[in-house]
């Protein structure tokens, strides 16, 4: 998710610095920009010139004491975890960015925000995977979430030629609470044999013009990331979110989607 925000700023002619502590993932991230900046070249739709500025725009740093102070705008992107979340954020803060966004596709920005020193500052960002591609940003306005905050974020999501809605600070927003719910209801289904998991996709592709099935998605998305969203949910609305053993036991074993190279489907 990092390599595609920091890809859809770098496009809008935005400085972009990524930060990971993981060399591995720094490269990954410039290798990822790269690669959507070259077919988008391929398919015309991206000139020569304006690519290699792309890529150049976008730098990284294995700390935040790389970047230059008070960013316009910093988007955390790190694992849905609370915790984890927390401590990239007290960071991220000492930079007195203008704007400090997470892109938390679950977890409440108001418990976020109680943690830091500005939260009229702070606001929920929620990307789309791919974010080069899908043009969807969910914003998510905390209890104590600016009216200057919430209208900077739809600018700047203008900016970047994306399309907003905006939510209030809920469980699971809107997006993540009616999307887990399809996919989770998906998993049961292969867990008791009703359908095979290219037909369950293709019962939501063909017969409700869903763009990709849940399980598919649910590959795209990242397993353990769906994981993580459910055990908010159901801790936040009760057990009908409650993950299925099935998910579960994939991710012990590593079955994470796309990233891992298997899942629902074979990558």
């Amino acid at each position: 998710m990092g390599a595609g925000i920091a890809y859809v700023f770098g496009l809008a002619k935005f400085e972009v610095d990524v930060v990971d502590p993981a060399e591995a993932t720094r490269e990954s991230c410039l290798r990822l920009v790269q690669h959507v900046a070259d077919r988008a070249v391929k398919r015309g739709v991206l000139g020569s010139a304006d690519s290699n500025l792309l890529t150049q725009r976008v730098s990284t740093h294995s700390s935040l004491g790389a970047i230059s102070p008070k960013p316009l705008l910093l988007v955390e992107a790190v694992p849905e975890d609370f915790d984890l979340k927390t401590v990239a954020l007290l960071g991220a803060e000492t930079l007195h960015p203008t704007m400090l966004a997470s892109n938390t596709s679950s977890i409440s920005i108001s418990s976020l925000a109680a943690k830091l020193t500005r939260p009229e500052s702070f606001i929920g960002m929620h990307f789309f995977n791919p974010a080069w591609s899908n043009p969807l940003v969910e914003i998510v306005v905390g209890e104590k979430t600016s009216t200057q905050t919430a209208a900077s974020a739809q600018q700047l999501v203008n900016i970047i030629g994306k399309d907003a809605i905006t939510v209030e600070d809920s469980p699971g927003f809107a997006t993540s609470r009616l999307g887990i719910a399809l996919g989770l209801e998906a998993i049961r289904m292969v867990s008791d044999g009703v359908a095979s998991v290219a037909d369950i996709d293709r019962a939501m592709e063909l017969g409700y013009r869903h763009p990709m099935g849940p399980l598919r998605l649910t590959d795209l998305v990242g397993l353990d990331v769906r994981l993580g969203i459910a055990r908010n949910l159901a801790q936040a609305l009760g057990s009908r979110f409650e993950p299925p053993q099935l998910l579960i036991d994939m991710v012990a074993n590593g079955d994470l989607g796309k990233k891992s190279g298997k899942g629902f489907f074979d990558w």
